[in-house]
């Protein structure tokens, strides 16, 4: 039986709903693990409670989220107790709180206190939504929740043992080429190429459209070259279909939650390529 996944944030584009239609294509056996756009974790979660790799190697360019993850996996305790005094703070006069918080620079902070303006701002922010500015500086409005949960204890302290045997790092996505062996799994889980050109893309200061799309697909072509079991999420595009043309790819439903206009979220098609066989008839 599959065990629930825990979750810390919200995240755009966020796993955990798929994790179901997920189950019959992962690989039977997964000894060690690659996640460069880990994200919110919720696949990274599910991989390590389920089919508990000996190694995990999670990375991403954000580095606010990576530092989180670090202070969840090595001071878990502290993080708890300093988000259950901003929740306190938050629910005595929550809009001065937010914007307090968001208005602070990260420099000069420590890892901890950087880790708690970033859970705290996720979970009150619109819709989670994790966007910045040109400089980097975070800029989403307050949410409108009357009670955000701010500090879920449980999940942080079952998302701290999940951690403990994970290398987890600040890396470009394509870093891993060096580290990747035959019969490793690998998931890719990108900032979506754009259903519109004006569609949400950014969840750092960088973009990632064609070129950087072009230049994933050529490292999912290396890392199949070498053996590796590989599976990417994307969305259901003419330019991502065409891109993996070829490749085995498989449509799932997800849940569009960004977007200001309510009557425009449901469902919607995203594609999943793999690079292995499965279990299950195709």
């Amino acid at each position: 039986m599959m065990k629930e996944t825990p979750s810390f944030v919200k995240w755009a584009g966020g796993k955990k709903q798929l994790l179901e239609q997920f189950k019959p294509l992962f690989p039977e056996k997964i000894d060690r693990y690659f996640d460069p756009f880990v994200g919110g974790g919720a696949v990274a979660f599910f991989i390590i409670k389920n089919f508990k790799p000996k190694e995990v190697f999670l990375s991403d360019i954000n580095e606010e989220l990576i530092n989180t993850y670090n202070v969840i996996k090595n001071d878990v305790e502290s993080l708890i107790e300093e988000l259950k005094k901003l929740k306190e703070e938050h629910h005595k006069n929550k809009t001065d709180t937010f914007y307090k918080i968001r208005a602070k620079s990260t420099e000069g902070l420590t890892p901890l206190q950087r880790a708690v303006r970033f859970i705290y701002l996720n979970k009150t922010c619109f819709n989670g939504l994790y966007r910045v500015n040109s400089k980097g500086g975070f800029n989403v409005p307050i949410g409108s929740y009357k009670n955000p949960l701010i500090c879920p204890e449980d999940d942080l302290r079952e998302i701290s043992k999940l951690l403990q045997n994970a290398k987890i790092e600040v890396k470009q996505f394509h870093e891993i080429i060096h580290h990747v062996k035959s019969g490793d799994f690998v998931y890719f889980d990108p900032p979506y190429y754009p259903l519109k050109k004006e569609s949400f893309t950014t969840y750092t200061k960088d973009n990632f459209l064609e070129k950087e799309q072009i230049k994933l697909k050529e490292l999912f072509s290396v890392l199949a070259k070498k053996k590796a079991k590989v599976m990417l999420s994307n969305s259901d595009t003419p330019f991502i279909n065409g891109l993996y043309e070829g490749h085995k790819i498989k449509i799932v439903k997800a849940n569009r939650m960004i977007n200001c206009d309510a009557t425009k979220r449901g469902k919607i098609n995203e594609v999943v390529v793999i690079n292995y066989p499965l279990n299950t008839k195709d």
